[in-house]
C-alpha cells in the first residue's frame, strides 16, 4: 500500500519534470504539521521569493483579526471613514459613504464602482499611477450602496491596511512583524509600497512558499501556530465561512479537470471556499488566491495544507493546481 501511495507523488513529480504543468513555480505539501512534498521549478527554489498576488489580501484580514483581538478595532461594525480624519474628498464625496464598515471591505462589498474579477473596469492599474494609494482608494466613486453587491476591488483591501496604521499608530510593517511575522519566524519578504511610502495590502508581496505554508497551518489550527495564540479561533471561523457565493464561478471548472463535479467558489472575508466533489468523495477548501496560480489551500479534514506558486498570469492555467490537488495529492492522502 506505500508503495501505491508513493507512486502517486513520483507521477506527480515526473509530470511536473516532462512539463506537464510548466506553470508552476513550486509546491509545498504539509499534513499535521510536517512536509511531505516539496519541489521547485522555473529556476525558482526554497529561498526564491515569490510575488504572493491577491492571495496577500487573506493575510490582510488576519492582521484585521489580529487588531480586533489586540483591541485596536472595535469589530468589523466600525465604519471606514472615521478612522481617516485627515481625508479630504477631492470631488466623489458620498453621502453613502458614511455606511461603509469594516465588514463591507473584507467581504468585497463596500459598493465602490470598480470590478477588477472579470476586468471590466480595473481600479488596481489606475490606483498604482497615484502618489498615495490610499487616498485613491477612498475617494474612489461608488456604484452601489455599500454590502448591497458583490464587486472584486484590491482598493478595498488597501484602505483596510490604512485602517491597520491609524487604528495601531504603526505602520503596516511594524504591526505585521510584531503580531504575525515574528511568531511565525517569518523574516525574508519583500513589501511593495505606494510613492508615499504605504504598504500594498492588497498583493505584491513577495514572500518564501515555506512561509506562506506557516499561514495555512496557522488557519488550520484556528489560530494557533506550534502552540501560540496569535490571532482568535473566533476570527478564523467567521473569516474563512463561505458567505457570498461567486455568481457562475468556480476554480475546478477552470480547471478543465474531469476529475471532479465543478461546484461554486463562495467569498468570506478575503478567504475563499469551494468543496472539492467526487463520485467517491466530498471536500471543504478554504483558500487564498492569487493571480497567475498563488494558493494556501486548506484541507481541514485531511490536516492539510498545500502551497502552489506559479506564472500563468491572467490565464485559465493558474487552476490547474486545483488539478493537481485532485489527480495526485488527495489520492495520495486518501490511500491507508
Amino acid at each position: 500500500m506505500a508503495q501505491v501511495k508513493n507512486n502517486m507523488l513520483d507521477s506527480l513529480t515526473a509530470d511536473l519534470a516532462r512539463g506537464k504543468y510548466n506553470n508552476i513555480d513550486g509546491i509545498i505539501l504539509s499534513q499535521n504539521g510536517s512536509i511531505f512534498y516539496e519541489k521547485y521549478f522555473n529556476n525558482y527554489h526554497k529561498d526564491s521569493l515569490h510575488d504572493s498576488r491577491s492571495a496577500f489580501k487573506s493575510i490582510t484580514s488576519l492582521l484585521i483579526g489580529i487588531a480586533i483581538d489586540k483591541g485596536y478595532i472595535k469589530s468589523v461594525r466600525e465604519k471606514v471613514y472615521p478612522f481617516f480624519n485627515n481625508y479630504k474628498p477631492s470631488g466623489n464625496w458620498d453621502e453613502r459613504k458614511n455606511s461603509m464598515t469594516l465588514q463591507h471591505l473584507l467581504e468585497m462589498k463596500s459598493g465602490y464602482d470598480c470590478e477588477e474579477w472579470n476586468g471590466s473596469k480595473d481600479c488596481e492599474s489606475e490606483m498604482e499611477n497615484a502618489k498615495d494609494w490610499i487616498q485613491f482608494s477612498l475617494d474612489l466613486p461608488l456604484a452601489e450602496r455599500p454590502g448591497q453587491k458583490w464587486s472584486y476591488a484590491s482598493s478595498n483591501a488597501m484602505i483596510l491596511g490604512g485602517v491597520l496604521s491609524k487604528s495601531s499608530k504603526m505602520t503596516v510593517t511594524e504591526f505585521a512583524n510584531k503580531f504575525l511575522f515574528q511568531p511565525l519566524d517569518i523574516q525574508n519578504y519583500r513589501w511593495t509600497k505606494d510613492p508615499s511610502g504605504q504598504e500594498m495590502t492588497a498583493g505584491s508581496f513577495y514572500v518564501l512558499p515555506k512561509d506562506f505554508l506557516k499561514i495555512g497551518e496557522l488557519v488550520l489550527n484556528k489560530g494557533t501556530y506550534k502552540n501560540q495564540a496569535i490571532v482568535s479561533s473566533t476570527w478564523i471561523t467567521q473569516s474563512t465561512k463561505p458567505i457570498t457565493e461567486i455568481e457562475g464561478f468556480s476554480n475546478v471548472k477552470i480547471s478543465k479537470t474531469n476529475l471532479a463535479i465543478p461546484q461554486p467558489t463562495y467569498y468570506g472575508y478575503g478567504w475563499y471556499n469551494e468543496k472539492i466533489k467526487t463520485d467517491k468523495y466530498n471536500y471543504d477548501l478554504i483558500f487564498a488566491s492569487g493571480n497567475g496560480g498563488q494558493y494556501i489551500m486548506i484541507l481541514q479534514e485531511l490536516n492539510l495544507v498545500a502551497v502552489f506558486t506559479g506564472n500563468s498570469y491572467n490565464s485559465s492555467k493558474s487552476k490547474l493546481p486545483f488539478e493537481v490537488l485532485i489527480k495526485y495529492i488527495l489520492p495520495y492522502l486518501r490511500q491507508n
